[in-house]
């Protein structure tokens, strides 16, 4: 969604807008509360929190004059989430940016009355985060990524690439991608009626990856689906090339997997930068006195598929015609 459309689709939501002037004129300090699924160290992270800043700004706030930021880094790690969220909220902040379900549950944990808006996060509503997208209620709202119902079809295009497919196993680490299990719900009950076995393949570390991938591996007519958290971002080129090394399609989320050696992406369509500086906006509008529960949640109406031909040729797969056909990027 462009930043336009979003703030003109914002107008019945609260009045008194533009709401610069009253920015800077609201006297004092407010304090906003940051965490991020990333290592401080990842430019790309940095980069949205810059463009989040920036949005900020936009409306008038600015840190020192009007505005206190406090910035937490999880490293993708579950328990330094839990952590910082603590901290977070002994701070008393007007409002949270949570990106990733597991920072949104870490926060949860600690608060029910803080507002939070949270980004980068899979199916609010199946999680129960907020209860529905029109009038999410309670203290959090914000920017899904996509439903729990792209798993079905990830399968689907697995199985029109690779026909003779029996059995997908869905590479994930329960402590970083808690949501898996909805996942699982959703490529379980598609995959009968295609022939298919579903496995849920759980790995921590580099090393389970490797031992996981050769086991599963070993049966034929196997294939992979990666979620996109943040373990197997920080490892889809290890995935990857295992995959080609050991014969298996794969697919994945979105996070240019394919673009790291990985036969298929398909997922949303999204400015991840753009959502960032549209947080910006649900932000303002709760430090000016809208209720997040009133704010509905925004999900995204495109998606994206990339196949990679070239590693289609190494698996000896030929692409069909009409999976061809639906594809908005083909790497050759």
């Amino acid at each position: 969604m462009r930043r336009r459309e979003f703030i003109a689709g914002l107008a019945g939501v609260a009045t008194a807008w533009p709401f610069v002037g009253r920015a800077q004129r609201s006297g004092g300090v407010r304090r906003v509360g940051v965490i991020m699924n990333a290592a401080a160290t990842e430019t790309v992270f940095q980069s949205y929190v810059a463009a989040f800043i920036q949005g900020l700004r936009q409306f008038g706030w600015t840190e020192g004059p009007n505005l206190r930021i406090d910035i937490r880094w999880n490293g993708g790690d579950a328990e330094v989430a839990r952590s910082h969220a603590a901290q977070l909220i002994e701070l008393m902040p007007d409002v949270i940016l949570a990106a990733s379900t597991v920072n949104v549950m870490a926060i949860r944990q600690a608060t029910r009355t803080v507002p939070v808006v949270f980004v980068q996060v899979a199916d609010p509503v199946a999680q129960g985060f907020v209860g529905s997208v029109r009038q999410p209620g309670g203290n959090l709202t914000g920017f899904s990524l996509f439903e729990f119902s792209v798993g079905s079809k990830w399968l689907d295009l697995l199985k029109g690439v690779a026909p003779r497919l029996a059995r997908v196993a869905v590479v994930v680490n329960p402590d970083t991608a808690p949501y898996y299990k909805f996942f699982m719900s959703v490529i379980e009950a598609a995959a009968p009626p295609l022939g298919v076995q579903a496995f849920a393949l759980q790995v921590r570390t580099a090393a389970d990856i490797e031992l996981a991938l050769e086991s599963f591996a070993r049966q034929p007519n196997a294939g992979l689906m990666l979620l996109g958290d943040s373990f197997t971002r920080l490892h889809q080129k290890l995935i990857a090339d295992l995959a080609g090394r050991l014969g298996l399609p794969s697919i994945a989320t979105g996070n240019d997997f394919a673009k790291d050696g990985g036969l298929m992406d398909y997922g949303s369509r999204i400015d991840l930068l753009g959502q960032y500086q549209q947080a910006a906006t649900y932000v303002n509008l709760i430090l000016e006195g809208s209720n997040p529960g009133d704010l509905p949640v925004q999900a995204p109406d495109r998606y994206r598929f990339i196949i990679n031909l070239k590693t289609a040729k190494m698996l000896g797969l030929t692409i069909p015609r009409p999976v061809l056909g639906l594809a908005d990027e083909v790497i050759q």
